[in-house]
């Protein structure tokens, strides 16, 4: 298939993660909702599904024909994503553990990738109402229910506190050995692919995550990271995340940073 990334509009995208949104406050607000467990014993609620219908409804009205891969659909198999060169990855709710306990930290993600890089992000957190945005070539923005901003990552200068971002769910001992290479540090608890969007907006310098995530947990935060001027590298080969380059859709661990100039 062949596309022109700027014959996509992305507000039409931020407009879908926004609707997302809506449906799954609807579910949210209420007193009590179903959830029930997947197979890898995660949790799935009523939201994640109409969040997911919504989306891929929307965005195949804005691209037909164009594959999506969604955390509710991944049974699509090897044989067929590898053909894709252009495909939406998408989370409809991010954060499900966060959405069960109602702490508000949770988003929808979307993100279109080219070439197994993501070239458009939006991750938006409906009860934030607070939503960030990545185009390839363009600088990021946070768009809030006051105005919207430019971000840039915010380089962490010697002898000053380093902020890390840790998940609120799933902390661990790996991140305790992280830690205990920093001098000083603050630890920043934070759930869902808002953890990446606040290294992507400056408000903490970098995210370690030895644990495990799926492709569609990182892709549309990744592309806001990147526009912010920051990267998503492998923990071990310290190369940016590919995304769709094997049949397992799981990340190796990684770190969310400024980019760093290894030309120097």
């Amino acid at each position: 298939m062949q596309i022109e990334e700027h014959e996509i509009d992305v507000n039409k995208i931020i407009n879908v993660a926004k609707a997302a949104g809506d449906k799954i406050l609807e579910i949210y607000n209420k007193e009590s909702f179903d959830h029930q467990l997947k197979i890898d014993n995660s949790p799935l609620t009523e939201a994640d599904i109409a969040s997911h219908n919504l989306i891929t409804q929307q965005l195949n009205e804005i691209t037909p024909n164009m594959p999506i891969l969604s955390e509710e659909s991944s049974f699509i198999s090897w044989q067929n994503r590898k053909q894709w060169e252009y495909y939406w990855l998408i989370d409809p709710l991010d954060g499900t553990k966060e959405f069960i306990k109602k702490n508000g930290e949770f988003t929808v993600n979307i993100a279109l990738i080219y070439q197994n890089d993501p070239i458009i992000g939006v991750v938006h957190a409906p009860v934030l109402n607070e939503t960030w945005v990545g185009e390839q070539g363009k600088p990021a923005k946070k768009i809030t229910q006051f105005d919207t901003k430019i971000i840039k990552v915010k380089p962490h200068k010697q002898g000053e506190v380093c902020k890390v971002v840790g998940s609120r769910s799933h902390a661990g001992d790996s991140l305790n050995e992280f830690l205990k290479e920093i001098e000083k540090y603050e630890l920043v608890s934070m759930g869902s692919s808002i953890k990446l969007c606040l290294v992507a907006e400056g408000k903490a310098h970098i995210y370690p995550r030895f644990g495990l995530t799926s492709e569609w947990d990182t892709a549309a935060a990744h592309a806001v990271v990147n526009s912010a001027g920051g990267e998503v590298v492998n923990n071990e080969t310290k190369m940016p995340l590919k995304y769709n380059t094997k049949d397992s859709l799981l990340n190796p661990y990684f770190i969310v940073q400024e980019k760093l100039d290894i030309s120097l």
